[in-house]
């Protein structure tokens, strides 16, 4: 996890296409820029960068569960939660639910949990547009292959 260039997702590790889920994992780092203002003396992991990590895992789902067809844009977040907070070095493990896909727009439901407990949940709301109508599809396709996304996609449709 890069806080600071809003890298929020290490590893995908399964997608499950009859669920339409994705779970993800994902570790704070000990020591980020962030942590400079947020706050000095106390380092918290700031609410906005735990819902951007919901919207990556969602956008990573969207994009497995559409075979990369468009790109997932963030357009609402809808009932989020924060139940705690999260400190450097916290290990997360975060869900996404696909409740909707269809008409250039996706609904998910996603969470995060550290060591067991609840950290945050929302309904996050994205816009998806075709790769042909947004040059982002080789940044995509290679931040995806980082993560191990496509690697989870494999193994889904392998059977495993």
């Amino acid at each position: 996890m890069l806080l600071e260039y809003f890298q929020m997702i290490d590893r995908v590790e399964t997608i499950d296409a009859e669920r339409r889920t994705l779970t993800a994992r994902s570790v704070v780092p000990a020591k980020s820029p962030v942590f400079e203002g947020h706050f000095p003396g106390m380092p918290l992991v700031p609410g906005v960068l735990l819902i951007e990590t919901m919207a990556q895992a969602s956008g990573f789902l969207v994009l497995a569960a559409t075979d990369f067809a468009a790109m997932p844009f963030l357009m609402s977040v809808d009932g989020a939660k924060m139940r705690t907070f999260v400190e450097p070095d916290a290990v997360l493990d975060i869900e996404a639910v696909l409740e909707h896909d269809g008409s250039g727009y996706a609904v998910t439901k996603a969470r995060i949990t550290s060591d067991g407990k609840k950290v945050c949940d929302a309904q996050l709301k994205l816009r998806t547009m075709p790769f042909a109508e947004v040059p982002l599809a080789g940044i995509v396709r290679k931040r995806a292959g980082e993560v191990g996304l496509m690697d989870a996609m494999a193994a889904t449709a392998r059977g495993a």
